[in-house]
């Protein structure tokens, strides 16, 4: 297998998609990884096994019409296998392979036979103390862009998925690139305060423009980095309603043409008729009620 990732909106080959199947039980309160799951369990929302089935099949149709190889994982009885984007993420030719919470260990077996493809050389397992998720990764022009949570209390926040450590390893693996951490404002019952990974609050777009939800990161100086890398009239800046739908979770299949859910109505008009790209819109509204949205459902392996 060849690998070869070195953007966000490169024109997509090769790509792992999660699996809707057998997601078991609906989880307590104290069960739940995310904000946005804790809402939809504290609400009796969580969605049902049948509509993500139809929500993730939607998205593979269209990822199969443009010729989009896609990969699934084995099936794990009585796991979610949503979220690939979770278990590893690929820069350049190299898959990292995520240090994941302890109770989604069986993600990770499940992407065995896809790893059995891959040379050993280019398969990185990151030690015990380096902890990152592929949501908190994201490639621009030889820029990696790294989510995280560099405090204290790390160990106590449970959306917190990226370490400091995090930031050392990645600069060990590929220290000719310019690696920019950024640290999220965490919640772990609130999702209109709180954003669990990186593309939750921001997402390249295009070949030069950016979604951006401003108050997701701490520090105010990152998002005016960030505008200002892109240029304003580059940014589409979405409100807190729109962070909390996760209107940045979007999936690009090239430069051109990009994935986004079908309530996302004041951004796709925005990348239609200001921007010119082609809008591919998927019901994915239920799954969002666990967290994560289009690109989480993702792993990329190759793009041109």
């Amino acid at each position: 297998m060849i690998l070869n990732v070195h953007s966000e909106t490169a024109r997509l080959r090769e790509v792992v998609l999660g699996l809707p199947n057998s997601i078991g039980p609906v989880p307590k309160l104290n069960e739940t990884f995310d904000a946005k799951s804790y809402e939809s369990v504290l609400r009796g929302v969580y969605p049902k096994e049948k509509d993500i089935e139809r929500e993730m099949n939607a998205f593979e149709a269209i990822l199969l019409k443009y010729g989009v190889k896609v990969y699934r994982p084995e099936p794990v009885k009585n796991c979610n296998q949503i979220f690939s984007r979770d278990v590893g993420f690929v820069i350049d030719d190299k898959i990292i392979i995520s240090n994941i919470i302890p109770d989604r260990q069986d993600e990770i077996d499940a992407y065995d036979k896809i790893y059995r493809d891959i040379h050993y050389k280019q398969i990185y397992n990151l030690p015990e103390a380096v902890h990152v998720e592929g949501g908190d990764v994201i490639l621009y022009n030889g820029v990696i862009f790294l989510g995280q949570y560099a405090f204290e209390d790390y160990s106590e926040v449970k959306t917190a998925r990226t370490n400091r450590l995090a930031l050392d390893f990645l600069r060990m693996i590929f220290p000719d690139k310019t690696i920019i951490p950024l640290n999220l404002r965490k919640s772990d019952t609130n999702p209109r305060e709180g954003i669990l990974h990186l593309d939750c609050t921001f997402m390249p777009v295009g070949r030069d423009k950016a979604i951006i939800y401003r108050d997701g990161f701490l520090n105010p100086r990152d998002a005016d980095h960030l505008v200002d890398l892109f240029g304003r009239e580059n940014v589409f800046e979405i409100t807190q309603e729109e962070m909390y739908w996760m209107n940045s979770n979007i999936f690009s299949i090239s430069e051109e043409v990009v994935v986004i859910e079908e309530h996302f109505t004041r951004l796709g008009e925005h990348l239609k008729n200001v921007w010119g790209m082609t809008v591919e819109t998927v019901p994915y509204r239920e799954i969002s009620k666990m967290g994560g949205l289009l690109r989480c459902s993702t792993l990329p392996l190759r793009r041109d």
